[in-house]
């Protein structure tokens, strides 16, 4: 009975050694693996990491970014031809505005600036300036005075000026009401 005992416990024995081997065995690898995936591994350690395949149909072409469809019409771009002909409207008064309108008692003399801008960048201009000086109250439509004169303006340029019209009513003036108008600015090319 001793012997059967004996014998159990040497199998018992030597199944315990193995299974402890085994378990330091798996201890190291399950360490080794860790440190490897961790970037622990030892310097000389050289892991390739296989690239992947590519098929003639996976390539990429970057003139054509959907080489599995057949290019439509929808897909290009053709930019819309720039307008380069400048468009000419006779009447310049868009082009002109006016400021400071004044009358000087001590000169008797209505002033008004007047600056004229050409929009266009090709074509130089001359503009037949009308200003008027109008009656205000009441606004019958009579004008205190006008002031005409032709103005060149290059491309792109603004041209200011000062319009000027005298009366010659003496120390008469007493209180009246004006108005500034521009009433024309016909523009012709040079």
């Amino acid at each position: 009975m001793k012997l059967r005992m004996r014998t159990r416990g040497a199998q018992g024995i030597q199944s315990g050694r193995r299974t402890g081997t085994r378990v330091l065995a798996a201890a190291g690898m399950a360490l080794a693996t860790v440190a490897t995936v961790g970037g622990c591994a030892l310097p000389g350690a050289d892991i390739k990491v296989p690239s992947p395949t590519l098929s003639a149909s996976d390539s990429y072409n970057p003139n054509d970014p959907t080489p599995s469809e057949t290019p439509t019409d929808e897909d290009t771009y053709s930019p819309e031809p720039e307008n380069t002909e400048e468009t000419f409207d006779p009447d310049g008064r868009n082009d002109v505005t006016g400021k400071d309108c004044d009358f000087s008692r001590s000169l008797g003399q209505f002033t008004y600036t007047v600056s004229i801008t050409n929009p266009s960048s090709q074509n130089t201009y001359s503009y037949d300036m009308v200003v008027n000086w109008m009656k205000a109250k009441p606004a019958d439509g009579k004008a205190w005075g006008v002031h005409q004169r032709s103005i060149t303006v290059g491309p792109g340029d603004t041209e200011t000026y000062t319009a000027k019209y005298s009366v010659n009513w003496g120390n008469n003036y007493g209180q009246f009401w004006y108005t500034c108008q521009i009433t024309r600015a016909e523009k012709t090319k040079l």
